[in-house]
C-alpha cells in the first residue's frame, strides 16, 4: 500500500504540453547496469523467514516496511523501514519506502517470501520526471526488479500486485504487523472480513499482536553476523565520542555547545553510518538530570560534566547504545568523583550479573542494590529507613528518587529491542549466550532537590555499555571506551592532545 498522498501545492502547478512530454521521454542512455550481487545478509535473512516459517505453518504473513511519513507541509522525514521488515527481509538504510514483506504458505509446507514494492518507472513516463517521492529525477537511482531478487534471494513483485494477491487464498488465515502500515492493516481487515468466516476484530488484533510478539522475540538472540554488526555500531560510536572529547573546548568557547556536540556527533553517524540510532542526549550540567534531554540546547560550561546518551546505526540498522558523562574541563572535582565512582560500581555488579542462567531481571537488581547502598551510606534516605527496607519492592524504593529508571533493556536494530515481549519473557527472561544488553545504572540530583545535599545539587551521572552475553559470562563490547573516573581523565587528556598536536 501507497503512504497518504501529499496535497499538491497548487502554485507548483505548471502544464505539460505533449512536445515536452516526448522530449522528456527521449535521449536517455540505456541502462546496462547488471542485477545487484546477493549480499552477506541474505542467507541470514532467509534462515529467518524459515523459523518464523516453522512458528506459523499454513498462514500467510504479510511484513510491511511502512511508508514515508510528512514533515511538514510537502516534505518527509527520511524513511527507515519497520524493524521487522528489515530484519526479515535483509534490506537495511536502503528500503524502498511503501515496501512489503509477504511470506505465502506452500502446499508442500513452508513459507515462499514475495517482496512487493515499487521499482522505477521508464523513463517515458511522467513518474520519472514529475513524481517527486518516487521518480528517479527527483530521488535517483532505484532497485529493479530483478536487483531485488538477485541481491536477497526471494521473489520480486510490483506493488501494485499486493492487493490482487492478498485477496486470493484463505483470508481467515492472513496476520499483518497492524502498526507498520494502517492502510495495509485496513486492508487486510477488510479482506478477512469478505471471507466471511473471518474471526472477531479482538481475536484478529490478538492473531496479528501474537505475530508481532514473536518477530520481536526473534531478535532477541543474536547469531554470530548480527554480533559482528552490532561490534561495527560500537567502534563507529566510539569515533564520534572521541570526536566529541576533542571538540569540548570548542563547544564552551562557541556557546549553545550542546548543540555543538550534538552535530559533531551526528557528523560522524552519517559519515561512519547511516545515522544516529535514536535522538542523541548531550545534557552538560544540570541538564544530565533530565533522563530524556534530547533538546540539547543548553550550554557547555568549565567545571560541569557532559552526559551523551548516543548511538551510530549503521547501514544494516544494527544500533549501538552508549553513555559516557565526561568532566567538560578535564578532570573531576572531588564531589563529582564521588558520585561517579559510585555509578561505576553499580555498573560493574550490573555486569558481574550478566551471565547465562541468570534473569534479565538480576541485572537491575544488582546494580540497584549498590546504588541503594551508597545512598544509605551517604544519609540520604529517611531516617530510620534500612538498605534492606528501601530495597524491598513492594513496600520499599526511596533510593529511586535518584535513579528512576531502570539498568538494562535488550539491543540491536531497535535501540530498546524486543520491546513487544511479554514480561516473562523479557523481564523474567533467562540470559543466554547472543543476547546483547545495555548496563546503565545512574544518580541524578536535581538543581531543586532540597532532599539532595547542596553541593551534590546540579550533578548528573550515568554510565552505560553494550554488552554480549557469552557462554560463561560477558563480554563488554564497547569496552574500548573507558569508564573509571581516573581513566576517563586519561581519556580526554590523550584525545584533545592528539587533537591539538594534528
Amino acid at each position: 500500500m501507497t503512504s497518504e498522498n501529499q496535497p499538491k501545492a497548487g502554485h507548483r502547478d505548471t502544464p505539460v504540453s505533449t512536445v515536452f512530454r516526448e522530449f522528456m521521454a527521449s535521449g536517455w542512455a540505456a541502462d546496462d547496469r547488471s542485477p545487484a550481487p546477493r549480499a552477506e545478509v541474505a542467507d541470514h535473512a532467509a534462515l529467518r523467514r524459515a523459523a518464523l516459517s516453522l512458528r506459523f505453518p499454513g498462514e500467510r504473513l504479510v511484513v510491511p516496511g511502512g511508508g514515508l511519513k510528512v514533515r511538514s507541509n510537502d516534505t518527509d522525514f527520511t524513511f527507515r523501514p519497520h524493524t521487522a521488515f528489515a530484519h526479515l527481509s535483509g534490506i537495511g538504510s536502503d528500503a524502498e519506502p511503501d515496501s512489503v514483506l509477504v511470506l505465502e504458505p506452500e502446499a508442500e509446507g513452508g513459507h515462499r517470501a514475495v517482496l512487493y514494492f515499487r521499482p522505477p518507472a521508464p523513463r517515458d513516463t511522467e513518474e520519472f520526471y514529475t513524481d517527486s517521492r518516487y521518480g528517479e529525477f527527483w530521488v535517483g537511482y532505484r532497485p529493479t526488479v530483478a536487483d531485488v531478487e538477485s541481491r536477497l534471494g526471494l521473489t520480486a513483485r510490483h506493488i501494485d500486485e499486493l492487493e490482487a494477491d492478498l485477496a486470493k487464498g484463505d483470508a481467515a488465515r492472513l496476520r499483518v504487523v497492524r502498526p507498520a502500515d494502517p492502510k495495509l492493516t485496513e486492508l487486510v481487515d477488510t479482506l478477512r472480513t469478505q471471507a466471511g468466516t473471518s474471526p472477531t476484530a479482538e481475536e484478529r488484533q490478538e492473531a496479528d499482536a501474537e505475530l508481532a510478539r514473536e518477530l520481536s522475540g526473534m531478535r532477541i538472540v543474536k547469531d554470530a553476523w548480527e554480533v559482528g554488526e552490532m561490534r561495527k555500531a560500537i567502534a563507529a560510536t566510539h569515533k564520534g565520542f572521541e570526536a566529541i572529547i576533542a571538540t569540548l573546548p570548542e563547544a564552551v568557547r562557541k556557546g549553545r555547545g550542546e548543540r555543538w556536540v550534538e552535530g559533531v556527533f551526528g557528523l560522524y553517524a552519517r559519515h561512519e553510518g547511516n545515522g544516529i540510532g535514536y535522538e542523541s542526549i548531550c545534557a552538560a550540567g544540570d541538564h544530565a538530570n533530565t533522563i530524556h534531554w534530547t533538546k540539547n540546547t543548553g550550554e557547555v560550561r568549565e567545571g560541569d560534566l557532559i552526559l551523551v546518551d548516543a548511538g551510530i546505526e549503521i547501514d544494516s540498522l544494527f544500533t549501538a547504545d552508549i553513555t559516557r558523562t565526561l568532566p567538560v574541563s578535564g578532570r573531576f572535582t572531588d564531589v563529582q568523583r564521588k558520585i561517579y565512582d559510585a555509578v561505576h560500581a553499580a555498573q560493574r555488579a550490573g555486569m558481574e550479573a550478566v551471565r547465562p542462567g541468570n534473569k534479565f531481571s538480576d541485572i537491575h537488581a544488582a546494580a540497584n542494590e549498590v546504588i541503594a547502598r551508597h545512598l544509605h551510606e551517604w544519609g540520604l534516605l529517611p531516617e530510620g529507613v534500612t538498605l534492606e527496607q528501601t530495597l524491598d519492592p513492594e513496600n520499599g524504593g526511596w533510593h529511586r528518587r535518584w535513579m528512576v529508571h531502570g539498568t538494562s533493556h535488550h539491543l540491536g536494530m531497535d535501540v530498546h529491542d524486543c520491546q513487544l515481549l511479554l514480561r516473562a519473557d523479557y523481564m523474567d527472561g533467562e540470559l543466554k549466550p547472543g543476547m546483547i544488553v545495555t548496563v546503565e545504572p545512574g544518580l541524578y540530583f536535581k538543581a531543586d532537590d532540597l532532599l539532595a545535599p547542596e553541593e551534590f545539587r546540579g550533578i548528573g551521572v550515568r554510565i552505560e555499555d553494550d554488552v554480549l552475553v557469552t557462554e560463561d559470562g560477558y563480554e563488554n563490547l564497547s569496552a574500548a571506551m573507558p569508564r573509571g573516573s581516573h581513566e576517563v581523565e586519561e581519556w580526554i587528556a590523550r584525545v584533545s592532545g592528539a587533537s591539538e598536536n594534528r
